[in-house]
């Protein structure tokens, strides 16, 4: 009967941990950089492989001649201006991807040590921990509406142009390729039928390639983050019952505290890992949507002259959506610091003076440790917190101003 129910329990944590992860598998596993586990089949193994090769293969065939075109094309500056944001969408969804892949195993153990820590906690420690992951959830879905809707939307709007070309005594319809999607003209020649339909199409499944990298980084990263808030909530609670109808000399004092004191180290190791994982990512997204922002706005500015309210309306939408995706990597760190911080406050503010002096002279440890906090950083370089978001909208700002100068 033990027996059972522990299965029982085992089966009712994996289900609850399926269940936060649920919207990062649908993202990744398409693109093959959802993590393996051994248990895979060696087909299964190898079609994967295939999938990353596919896939890298469409982006490979499409970022190439994007970059020739920026670096050789004989066209005036602000052309090749218009082409510096995909690109770099490409570059950065890339680097996502590639980053992800090489990590799949390290991503794969943070995924089991989330399982362990549903096991570990009680019923009521388990619904507080369901509220985080909902909000994980909540996180998850409103990325993948914002940063893969803006590119679908601009990809499908662009699918549905076509324009009449004149040629010696003949005349071809051909879809229109975006200004901001060029192709190097020397290698492939887009003007004919089927090669303009093949690499219209090649763009579409580029773009939603790198979307999906995107988007599956920036949920992992906030899962990871929201499922560590959710522990330090339990070890709030596991800090009040500490002294919470407690009696003194109580040896079943002492065990509690022992175990906040290794909960708190597991949250702690379960963060140092997300940070040595996700601070390269965040490095590529702190930069490179700086950049991308900067060129949004001048896009705008640039629309707004000639006030064709379709290209103002899609690049606006690009905007909100990098912005978003910033914004999300700067939320994380902000509230993780915080939440570490709160640690050594929660302790300080319990009735540690009805305790033992021996168990609340302990306490100071804790206190102690939570004062040197981990932080979520972008390389290594810069702290993630609301503060870094600002300051990224100011440095683009400024960028734009110099640019509108310079052209």
């Amino acid at each position: 009967m033990s027996n059972f129910k522990c299965a029982s329990e085992n089966d009712r944590s994996k289900n609850h941990n399926d269940y936060s992860l649920q919207f990062n598998r649908w993202f990744l596993k398409p693109i093959g950089a959802w993590p393996q586990t051994d248990e895979l089949s060696l087909v299964w193994k190898i079609l994967v492989l295939l999938q990353i090769f596919i896939c890298s293969s469409i982006v490979a065939s499409n970022m190439i001649p994007c970059l020739l075109y920026v670096l050789f094309e004989k066209d005036n500056f602000k052309l090749k201006l218009n082409a510096t944001v995909p690109l770099l969408h490409r570059v950065m969804g890339s680097i996502h991807y590639w980053v992800l892949l090489k990590r799949s195993g390290d991503i794969s153990n943070l995924i089991r040590h989330m399982e362990t820590d549903w096991c570990l906690v009680q019923r009521f420690d388990r619904e507080i921990m369901l509220q985080q992951a909902k909000f994980g959830r909540f996180v998850t879905i409103i990325c993948g509406i914002m940063m893969q809707g803006g590119c679908l939307l601009f990809g499908i709007g662009h699918l549905m142009k076509t324009a009449t070309i004149s040629i010696g005594n003949e005349t071809f319809t051909k879809h229109v390729f975006p200004k901001t999607c060029p192709v190097y003209n020397k290698i492939i020649d887009t003007r004919f039928s089927p090669v303009n339909e093949i690499v219209l199409i090649l763009q579409n499944l580029t773009m939603l390639i790198v979307s999906s990298s995107t988007v599956g980084a920036c949920s992992l990263a906030a899962v990871f983050a929201i499922h560590a808030c959710g522990q330090m909530n339990v070890l709030y609670e596991w800090l009040h019952e500490l002294v919470k109808n407690q009696e003194k000399r109580n040896d079943k004092t002492k065990q509690k505290l022992g175990a906040v004191v290794e909960h708190h180290l597991r949250i702690l190791s379960f963060i140092s890992q997300m940070e040595s994982i996700m601070h390269k990512i965040s490095f590529v997204e702190l930069t490179g949507c700086t950049v991308v922002m900067c060129l949004l706005g001048y896009y705008i500015i640039m629309a707004w002259e000639t006030l064709d309210k379709a290209k103002i309306t899609s690049y606006f939408i690009l905007y909100l959506s990098t912005g978003f995706n910033i914004f999300i990597f700067c939320y994380i760190g902000g509230i993780v610091t915080e939440q570490c911080k709160l640690v050594g406050e929660m302790a300080y503010m319990t009735d540690w003076y009805n305790l033992h002096h021996t168990t609340a002279r302990s306490l100071i440890l804790i206190i102690a440790r939570s004062n040197n906090i981990i932080k979520i950083t972008a390389g290594k370089l810069f702290h993630l917190s609301i503060a870094t978001f600002g300051d990224v909208i100011k440095t683009s700002m400024a960028y734009l101003n110099f640019l509108r100068t310079m052209t």
